[in-house]
């Protein structure tokens, strides 16, 4: 099990759901797609009830926003030692700086990004973080005019408000796909087996090579970062997740300075409890924060930082809004006994579990 991993009821679901494996849990990422190995298909499909006139209102809305936004959206193509493969990505500002996911471009020996129009244009890595799934790519500014796209919030969003997806699927690239936000703040996994709270969930269609895109607002304000798709085919079902903006706004200055981003580390895995409410833990990390505290396997954790445990979910949230060396008080109930245990938190290591 991974440590400071949490594992919801809704996860649990979708992996009981699967008919194949796919990695992450039941979460597969969005991207990389290798042209090589693609053999899905789907057939097309045609159901439109709505009205003419809404028909036409809401192509020649989203077609003006599409005009405006996508000049700023890239695919992202890299050069492995065994292959290469494709995403998506979104300018920042008139710097050249570019914004994708980690998966990427990860073990990439060359990236380049390819704009609507001209020729590739060679791009460096200058930051990357796998907890957060997120990396920074940089272009010679001066070789073309630039279009960077508005970084909304996610703090605001509400379900059922409008989501638009920009990006490159099976390198079909400028592909446009329209929804509704899902829900918010799911769980997701990083590509370093940790957790990222607080992703978005979407309707709009997601597929691999769409991972690094953008995922609009109504007014064309990014509002997440396209990452991961929840499927039994490895396409689009329906169930798509983005990093909230948020996310990306926190560490965008670490990112451009190529510093490592360093994040509190508790040792653990838990999962919900069967009756009541709190978290149980099911693993420690030997010589971890939690195990140098006293946590044990089987203990459930009633109330972290002074807030009440009513799910494992709660317990990654809790722990990440802290720093590395910082005290953490656990609630925990052990043989129907409570007790408190005082952890300080560690590093997180690059990889967890």
């Amino acid at each position: 099990m991974n440590p400071d991993h949490r594992t919801s009821n809704f996860l649990a679901a979708i992996v009981g759901a699967l008919a194949v494996a796919i990695p992450f849990g039941g979460l597969a990422l969005a991207g990389v797609f290798d042209p090589e190995n693609d053999t899905q298909s789907a057939p097309a499909v045609s159901a439109d009830p709505a009205p003419p006139v809404a028909r036409a209102r809401a192509a020649t809305d989203v077609s003006a926003l599409y005009a405006r936004v996508s000049p700023g959206v890239v695919s992202v193509e890299t050069l492995t030692g065994s292959g290469g493969g494709s995403g998506s990505g979104f300018v920042l500002d008139d710097d050249g700086y570019i914004l994708t996911n980690e998966h990427v471009v990860e073990g990439a020996e060359s990236v380049r990004v390819r704009f609507s129009e001209g020729a590739p244009m060679s791009a460096r890595v200058v930051g990357a973080d796998a907890s957060s799934d997120l990396a920074l790519l940089k272009i010679d500014a001066d070789e073309r005019k630039l279009t960077p796209l508005t970084l909304g919030s996610s703090k605001t969003l509400k379900v059922g408000q409008p989501a638009i997806a920009i990006g490159s699927p099976y390198r079909l690239q400028g592909t446009l796909t329209t929804g509704v936000i899902s829900a918010i703040g799911r769980p997701i996994e990083a590509p370093n087996n940790f957790t990222i709270d607080d992703a978005v969930q979407t309707d709009a269609a997601i597929n691999p090579g769409n991972s690094g895109g953008p995922l609009l607002d109504a007014d064309g304000r990014v509002i997440g970062i396209n990452a991961q798709i929840a499927s039994s085919s490895g396409a689009n079902d329906g169930v798509g997740f983005a990093i909230a903006v948020d996310t990306a706004k926190e560490i965008l200055p670490a990112l451009k300075s190529g510093k490592e981003i360093k994040r509190p580390y508790l040792g653990v895995s838990t999962g919900d409890a069967r009756t009541g409410t709190g978290a149980v833990v099911a693993d420690i990390v030997a010589g971890g924060p939690a195990a140098d505290a006293g946590l044990r396997p089987g203990d459930r954790i009633v109330a972290i930082g002074g807030r009440k445990v009513t799910q494992s979910a709660d317990i990654s949230p809790a722990v990440t809004a802290r720093a590395p060396g910082d005290k953490i008080e656990l609630r925990i109930s052990r043989g129907g006994d409570e007790r408190t245990l005082s952890v300080t938190l560690g590093t997180r290591p690059a990889r967890g579990a």
